[in-house]
């Protein structure tokens, strides 16, 4: 198991997975309809798309959390 210290990583890791592989894989049907070999554009897309995500979630997530805070009230 991992150490709980990493959970924003491990947080980052998963939701840039799944929604790396929803959104290209949408967004690759959209640009080529569902041709032969689909799945290997697909792939091709993920792969690309999860190399950004990644990191891009572990850099954004402290800031998103801070902007919920502030708009989220807590006596609601």
């Amino acid at each position: 198991m991992i150490p709980k210290k990493h959970t924003a990583y491990v947080f980052s890791f998963f939701m840039a997975l799944l929604m790396s592989s929803i959104m290209s894989s949408i967004i690759s049907i959209v640009n080529v309809g569902l041709i032969d070999g689909i799945v290997a554009v697909w792939l091709k897309a993920w792969s690309l798309a999860f190399v950004v995500a990644f990191p891009t979630l572990t850099v954004i997530t402290p800031v998103v959390r801070k902007l919920v805070a502030i708009v989220v009230d807590d006596n609601r």
